[in-house]
């Protein structure tokens, strides 16, 4: 068995701090890296870029709505070309720094209301799509286990790379319970923990009504940005790890 641990990573902005960058990039195996649009100054993007390289972490570009504001997770209606091009411009942007830290980006991960909304929206998943198509169609895209977008993905001839949040509730089919609900959010290690082991060993996770959802990941997202994030994603990696899975990006295979 084998299993990707992900975190979003390089959020700082200015004065602002998100998450402990470094801590996380010690548990981890792929950092989906902020571009901009959400969160993530400059500086703090190189620098994050450059510490997950030292460290052979993947690097993935975070991809979001122009929404600093929101922290990119107000649902938003922009054009076909309007979000392709938003698309194009922040892979761009990341891979500049990616190759000053001596590295590459390897895969594409939407953020917070994008992520959601191309889930299940054909026609903003056409525009990303086409988006990293354009850009560099050997990227993957990383998106929410068992929803529509895998297929047409798939589809599209780009790979998917299905995932799972570790952290976050799920609603009986497989879409993520919505922030604004009180439970949305895990914050016991050892339950979190748990999920995750069931997940990778099962391949099913217990959504918030009690039923069993399948689900065939090949990522785990461990948030960065939650209370207690570092330990939640500590336990997780040990636990997995104790139970004899195997921890490696999934651009190892690519």
């Amino acid at each position: 068995m084998r299993i990707d641990l992900n975190s979003d990573l390089g959020e700082h902005y200015g004065a602002w701090r998100m998450g402990d960058d470094a801590a996380m990039l010690e548990i981890v195996t792929s950092a989906n890296v902020a571009c901009g649009f959400h969160a993530g100054d400059p500086v703090s993007v190189l620098s994050t870029v450059r510490a997950a390289a030292d460290l052979g972490v993947a690097v993935g570009a975070h991809i979001a709505y122009p929404d600093l504001v929101g922290f990119g997770r107000r649902p938003m209606t922009p054009s076909a070309a309007e979000l392709e091009a938003d698309v194009i411009y922040q892979i761009g942007a990341l891979q500049a720094l990616a190759k000053v830290a001596g590295t590459g980006v390897r895969y594409v991960k939407p953020h917070g209301a994008l992520y959601n909304t191309i889930a299940f929206d054909e026609a903003q998943a056409a525009a990303v799509i086409g988006a990293v198509k354009a850009v560099d169609p050997d990227l993957a895209l990383v998106c929410l286990a068992s929803s529509p977008l895998v297929d047409q993905v798939r589809a599209a001839g780009l790979r998917a790379i299905p995932e799972a949040f570790a952290d976050r509730a799920y609603e009986p089919n497989g879409a993520l319970v919505s922030r604004r609900e009180v439970g949305a959010v895990l914050d016991d290690p050892d339950v979190i923990a748990d999920r995750m082991l069931t997940l990778v060993q099962d391949g099913v996770v217990v959504a918030r009504d009690g039923s069993e959802v399948a689900i065939e990941a090949d990522s785990i997202c461990v948030h960065g940005d939650t209370p207690g994030a570092v330990r939640v994603a500590t336990v997780v990696r040990d636990r997995l790890v104790a139970a004899g899975v195997t921890l490696r990006p999934f651009t190892a295979e690519l």
